[in-house]
């Protein structure tokens, strides 16, 4: 099993994500620090991730894309640990001139509506139809790397904020657990589907929730399958800020610029406080295997269960699922 306590091992290589321009500077031996950070992140190439980079703030804008359903899909996921692997070359590359050159990380979504719906259902379904233990093990691995390296900032001095514009289901609530800070707009819903289909969200759910409520409020939250507002979230200490649709960039701006002064304090707070409560990449495996012994006992009544909500997600999209399938 891949020890993520040791990420630079684990993050894939930054060549052939980069355009050719830039990856002739990385073989040449030129100092790539000659082309700014900024045109580094935007000649990223990647299919459903975009990177931009604001040099004012320091911060690096992450939106989660989709040619679909809006879930977390195996290329969706590679994708998202390939944006980690150039976020993290990048910031040792540019530190020897910078001692923090990349300062806040924003996890967000260009799809209107939606954050993210969680994990590939259809997957699940042909996995374990198929048993194929293997596989299903493999793909929430999968997840969970990327979910650890954002929880723990990939073992950074950044603050990382999740800007849910939209729907938060399943795995897209577990990404945005993971981050520091949560500023969602109001009309954005949050839940945990899975026990409607006879399961339990394994990638992160109860290891976050657990150490921001009390353990017999995170059981019940997993345990109900019902949708959360913003607001609701917001009382239980779960969203720090809560803002009116469409003003999501601009709060998360805001918070940037007024904790900017403050970001030495801030980032140590938050490493501090996973030292204090860590969530550790064993417990999260450990949960993992819990969660694919429980994916393999589901019977065939709960696969078509687990269908109909893919098929009305796939026809009608999020905001419609939620009277349909709640």
């Amino acid at each position: 099993m891949t020890d993520l306590m040791e990420p630079k091992t684990n993050f894939p290589s930054i060549n052939g994500v980069l355009t050719p321009s830039l990856n002739q500077h990385h073989h040449s031996g030129t100092d790539i620090t000659s082309v700014s950070i900024t045109q580094q992140f935007a000649s990223t190439q990647l299919n459903f991730v975009d990177l931009e980079f604001d040099e004012s703030t320091k911060s690096l804008w992450l939106y989660m894309k989709s040619d679909g359903r809006p879930c977390f899909s195996p290329e969706l996921l590679d994708e998202l640990a390939q944006s980690q692997a150039v976020m993290k070359r990048l910031f040792e590359t540019y530190q020897p001139a910078d001692t923090c050159p990349i300062r806040f990380k924003v996890v967000a979504s260009r799809i209107p509506g939606v954050y993210n719906l969680g994990g590939d259902l259809n997957l699940f379904i042909q996995l374990i139809r198929e048993g194929n233990r293997d596989k299903l093990h493999a793909y929430a691995v999968a997840c969970i790397d990327v979910v650890y390296r954002n929880a723990v900032s990939s073992h950074l001095p950044i603050i990382t904020i999740g800007m849910v514009q939209g729907d938060a289901l399943g795995g897209g609530f577990e990404t945005a657990l993971s981050c520091d800070v949560i500023i969602a707009e109001r009309q954005a819903k949050f839940g945990l589907p899975e026990v409607l289909f006879n399961l339990f969200p394994g990638m992160g759910a109860y290891s976050f929730l657990s150490r921001m409520v009390e353990g017999r409020v995170a059981e019940k939250m997993l345990m109900s399958g019902r949708l959360y507002t913003a607001e609701e979230l917001h009382e239980m200490g779960i969203v720090h800020e809560v803002v009116e649709e469409g003003e999501g960039p601009r709060a998360v701006q805001q918070y940037i610029i007024k904790n900017a002064r403050k970001h030495i304090a801030h980032s140590a707070i938050y490493r501090a406080g996973r030292t204090v409560q860590p969530v550790t990449y064993q417990e999260l495996i450990d949960v993992v295997e819990i969660w694919v012994d429980a994916a393999l006992s589901l019977t065939d009544q709960d696969l078509k269960k687990m269908e109909r909500l893919t098929k009305a997600q796939d026809r009608l999209g999020a905001p419609a699922v939620r009277k349909q399938a709640f």
